[in-house]
């Protein structure tokens, strides 16, 4: 008898097969390759100006050493670290990063262009402790919802996981003085908590309702104010008015917007853009506009359609990974990827005010290729434990 029901058992038990997301990857490799394209073409005229007219590679040649360097760190942390170590540490690297935050305000910190976002350290060199930032609140968060367990589902829950969410953007913004990523840090804490809370329809009511504030608020701005000395109101006055203010604050967006306008469906071809030699730091931010130049529509959809399928892959391993901890963390992943390229987007195509945000994998900045790495590697460390009925 009891062999017979252990039979039963093993017959009915599927066999499983171990899983790795080589589709994320080769989504990643098409990404990083066609950036390094477009970085090159975008930055070649700059690279001349910079260095004297002796290499038009200053920029590629500065991206592909840390495109590289993020390969090795991202298949370092999927092939050797268990994603459920970050439970234990998460906390640390979240006091960390309010502590590398605090030392922008320091003798050494860094500032460049009005903002004083970076800090100097020996041996690691100028980076933004804004992107620990991004990572910390990716890995923390989930640790504070799956301690909670339902208790996330009440008021006092709720408040008790928005308070470190919200600590950590205020930080970003009060200690960095950057509005834009102190959005994506509150966004990400928001959604993670939007997936797992069992009341969804008071999260769409809020936004919905935010969102009108904000639209009136700056209509009733616009209409009032006509000069400002802060800088942020500034970029709302260019935002609502670019034409106005098109030899000062607009001159970027303007330019970004006629690259846009001339370059058609098919764009103009790779290497022809007209633009990229006027558009102040194109190869970071405005990157985008030159690839509509160049590209065309068809570069545009090409891209979002990139960006689109890393995405879908992330969310498929968010929907699939072992755990709910594995399940958050890759959600928060997604989360960060989809603000910073809707931000990127809507900044060079003037919905949105000028935010400062990159392109992903595209806009030119090694610190920011160097932390996405070390994000992608955690989320393919959650595929790979992820088991598939054969």
């Amino acid at each position: 008898m009891t062999r017979t029901v252990k039979r039963e058992i093993t017959e009915q038990r599927k066999k499983t097969i171990p899983y790795f997301d080589y589709s994320l990857v080769a989504i990643l490799i098409c990404l990083v390759c066609f950036g390094l394209v477009m970085l090159y073409s975008t930055s070649a005229y700059s690279s001349m100006k910079i260095t004297g007219q002796k290499s038009s590679i200053f920029y590629l040649k500065k991206q592909i050493i840390f495109c590289l360097a993020g390969f090795f760190v991202m298949w370092f942390i999927c092939r050797f670290i268990d994603y459920h170590w970050y439970i234990k540490r998460a906390k640390l690297l979240y006091w960390v990063s309010i502590i590398l935050m605090a030392l922008v305000q320091s003798p050494i910190g860094k500032g460049a262009k009005g903002a004083k976002r970076w800090i100097m350290l020996p041996g690691i060199g100028q980076f933004q402790p804004s992107e620990v930032a991004k990572i910390a609140v990716i890995l923390f968060i989930p640790v504070v919802i799956c301690k909670l367990g339902k208790k996330i589902n009440t008021k006092e829950g709720f408040i008790h996981v928005m308070v470190w969410g919200l600590l950590s953007a205020a930080c970003v913004y009060f200690l960095t003085d950057n509005l834009s990523t102190a959005i994506i840090v509150m966004g990400i804490s928001i959604i993670m908590i939007f997936i797992v809370h069992r009341k969804t329809k008071i999260f769409f009511v809020a936004a919905g309702g935010g969102l009108a504030a904000i639209l009136v608020g700056v209509k009733i701005l616009g209409m009032v104010l006509t000069t400002s000395k802060s800088f942020r109101m500034r970029r709302v006055l260019v935002w609502l008015n670019p034409e106005n203010y098109a030899s000062e604050g607009g001159y970027q967006i303007m330019q970004a917007l006629y690259a846009i306008g001339s370059g058609g469906f098919f764009g103009k071809g790779l290497g022809n853009s007209a633009q990229k030699t006027i558009i102040p730091e194109v190869q970071n931010d405005m990157i985008l506009s030159i690839i509509c130049e160049e590209l065309g529509v068809f570069g545009a959809i090409l891209v979002l359609t990139l960006f689109g399928l890393l995405l879908y892959r992330l969310l498929f391993i968010a929907q699939n990974a072992p755990d709910l901890y594995g399940s958050l963390i890759v959600t928060g992943i997604f989360a960060h990827m989809a603000l910073q390229v809707f931000l990127n987007v809507g900044v060079v195509t003037n919905l949105i005010p000028t935010t400062g945000i990159t392109l992903p994998f595209i806009s030119y900045g090694g610190t920011a290729i160097l932390f996405l790495s070390i994000e992608m590697g955690i989320a393919l460390s959650v595929s790979k434990q992820i088991k598939i009925e054969q």
